[in-house]
């Protein structure tokens, strides 16, 4: 790997036995709600400072402006974890439009190959054989490396497993400090499957929280700082902070010099954050009703509830 000297790189996850453990680094690039010009210059400024792990989404709008930007950048791109997601609306839910849709995908990003493609959500009108069978078949034809889901319940995650015929390597959920996944983050410990953490910052609410700051002044670290080493210091986790601003670029990255006590991770895993993220904790208000009805919440319904 050709790197410049000053640029940090990310160490291997801290997992033996999951099969990406050496492949997927701890803390990749987000590019949620960002697009052209935005999105190009942030993937290229995270490349040079030492990101190898970038994710984007077909539903973003933007797999072409981070394939433009990897595609120029110095690194090369065998060096860089590339990871995308193909919507979870019915359409795309069959054997021969998730062909389509993946195929969309290549040839937006610019690329001969994925690392990742992810099933963005579940919709309960698709099929789960079909589906996976067609994600398998283009592992099998060296179109994808790896597939993997996104939002998927342990209910949903275990039907994707037994459906597909290549392993299924990481669900990406919401997980933060305020916002707890302890049941599926066991289950896929004990399936061997990655939990890809999206929203590590609860969207910026963490950076002024007065227990992570406490514990981040120890450290010389801020509490962003410390909310991603949290996620990255578990076995099995690795997370996808966004930004576009340099500085918190480089402030996501910079979490490879400290470690916290196991004090320090019980204390943050006891936070319950706002009103909002206490309902939607494992057994909160929001979380238990989405266990009832599954991740597909009809659109009357999202519109009366803040989900």
């Amino acid at each position: 790997m050709e790197l410049n000297p000053k640029t940090p790189v990310q160490p291997e996850q801290n997992v033996e036995s999951n099969r990406l453990a050496t492949a997927i680094p701890p803390v990749g690039v987000g590019t949620y709600r960002t697009g052209g010009y935005e999105c190009f210059n942030a993937v290229s400024e995270a490349l040079e400072i030492g990101y190898r792990h970038v994710d984007t989404a077909m539903a973003y709008e933007n797999e072409a402006a981070v394939g433009r930007a990897i595609e120029v950048s110095s690194v090369d791109r065998e060096d860089v974890f590339v990871t995308t997601k193909i919507k979870g609306y019915p359409e795309f839910l069959s054997r021969d439009r998730m062909i389509e849709a993946v195929e969309g995908s290549l040839q937006r990003l610019g690329m001969d190959r994925i690392d990742l493609v992810l099933i963005h959500w579940w919709h309960p009108d698709g099929d789960m054989d079909d589906v996976f069978g067609a994600l398998s078949r283009l592992v099998d034809a060296g179109k994808v490396n790896h597939i993997g889901v996104s939002n998927f319940s342990i209910e949903q995650l275990e039907r994707a497993m037994d459906a597909a015929d290549a392993p299924i390597a990481t669900n990406q959920v919401q997980y933060h400090p305020y916002y707890h996944q302890d049941d599926l983050l066991s289950f896929c410990r004990d399936n061997d499957v990655l939990l890809t953490a999206y929203s590590p910052l609860a969207a910026g609410r963490v950076a002024e929280d007065d227990a992570l700051s406490a514990i981040g002044n120890r450290y010389g670290k801020s509490a962003a700082q410390v909310a991603i080493r949290w996620l990255v210091q578990q076995d099995g986790v690795v997370t996808i902070p966004k930004t576009v601003r340099s500085d918190r670029l480089r402030e996501n990255l910079d979490v490879f010099d400290f470690e916290l006590t196991d004090a320090e991770m019980e204390r943050v895993h006891e936070l319950e954050g706002p009103l909002w993220y206490r309902l939607n904790t494992d057994r909160g208000a929001i979380s238990r009703f989405r266990s009832e009805v599954g991740q597909y919440v009809p659109k009357r319904v999202r519109d009366a509830l803040p989900l």
